[in-house]
């Protein structure tokens, strides 16, 4: 009953700080400059750095435990203000950076966090202009990230498989920017059933394909079909069997470059005149993120020129099952270990000639 009862305050109290966004279409524009207008979103900190953003309204109230402002004393003058309270509770005055926006805005879904969302528009090669498709949008983190790093002369299509995930997403990316972005479209389908084709005959094929989901090796023919030849394929998995599973599965389809996968640790430091030391706590695991590219048509993925770890393809080892692939292989590994079994092969045959030449 209390955990309900807090969800329903936090709920009154995010309604009490943001009016409902605006959908009105715009196109993505640098950051505002100058004086804090009515409608812009602001971030207050206190003393103790806790933050609080708000969206400003003329005749409004910010309240809180520490006292109340008026949101006219704010609108028309500068950033970096500080003011008080009517407790005389001082706090500065920004308008907030992306990173503190995500990791304050109301959540459908867990948000890609902001050291994830820098990486993922990195190894997806990202840039003005860039198509990206985004299989779950969750609560829109990532989807404010890719809108800004494409601008208004790219385009993002999200697609979601939850209608209230793709509601809340819709409110923050609305609020962020001000609108709706003109270069941003949202689906609510499940993305193995998309009619990708019909989008790829209209539109082109994408720049990359960015998939955050529970069972990513299910929708990868649907990304093959998507992203054009030389494009990046990210995926966010959140667990090791999810890893695995995946790349395995992207090894075996053999039309994408040998996937790499890597997760980001975050530390802070603490800074105290001469006490210079790492922060008690930091920004650990959050998800794996696995990178690879499409080949091109009619061509197949170099195989790996190393040898596995002992017993990474035992006994135990299960292949995962795939669909058929989307081209025609006359000679296929029936598992990774056959993959590997030629050049084991061939490093024996060289051991072998060279201890001939030795003696």
């Amino acid at each position: 009953m209390k955990e309900v009862l807090g969800a329903k305050v936090r709920y009154v109290a995010r309604k009490l700080m943001h009016p409902p966004a605006s959908r009105v279409p715009i196109e993505v524009a640098p950051r505002p400059r100058g004086p804090l207008a009515a409608g812009e979103l602001v971030q207050m900190i206190d003393a103790r750095s806790n933050k609080y953003t708000i969206t400003l309204v003329v005749g409004a109230t910010f309240h809180s435990h520490r006292g109340q402002i008026l949101h006219d004393d704010i609108i028309g003058r500068p950033e970096g203000i500080v003011i008080n309270s009517d407790r005389l509770v001082e706090y500065q005055v920004f308008r907030p950076q992306l990173d503190d926006y995500v990791l304050s805005m109301p959540r459908g879904a867990a948000v890609v966090y902001p050291k994830d969302a820098a990486r993922i528009v990195g190894l997806a090669d990202l840039g003005a202009g860039s198509r990206v498709l985004e299989a779950g949008v969750g609560s829109g983190a990532l989807t404010c990230s890719l809108l800004r790093t494409v601008g208004s002369h790219g385009s993002v299509v999200s697609i979601e498989k939850r209608p209230d995930f793709a509601e809340v997403a819709e409110e923050n990316v609305c609020r962020w920017f001000g609108g709706y972005p003109t270069s941003w479209t949202v689906t609510v389908s499940d993305l193995a059933v998309w009619s990708v084709s019909d989008w790829v005959n209209e539109h082109g094929q994408f720049d990359s394909v960015i998939l955050d989901m529970l069972a990513p090796w299910e929708c990868l023919n649907v990304a093959e079909e998507a992203v054009r030849p030389g494009g990046a394929l990210v995926i966010y998995v959140a667990t090791t069997t999810q890893l695995s599973r995946t790349v395995e599965t992207l090894r075996l389809r053999d039309v994408w470059s040998e996937p790499r996968a890597e997760e980001s640790l975050l530390r802070t430091w603490h800074l105290d005149g001469l006490s210079v030391r790492p922060d008690h706590k930091m920004n650990g695991h959050t998800g794996f993120l696995i990178s690879t590219r499409r080949m091109a048509a009619d061509e197949i993925a170099m195989k790996r020129k190393r040898r596995p770890a002992p017993g990474a393809y035992g006994e135990d080892y299960q292949a995962p099952a795939i669909e058929a692939p989307a081209i025609e292989i006359t000679e296929r590994a029936t598992s990774p270990d056959d993959r590997y079994q030629d050049d084991r092969h061939q490093d024996d045959r060289f051991q072998d000639d060279r201890f001939q030449d030795d003696r």
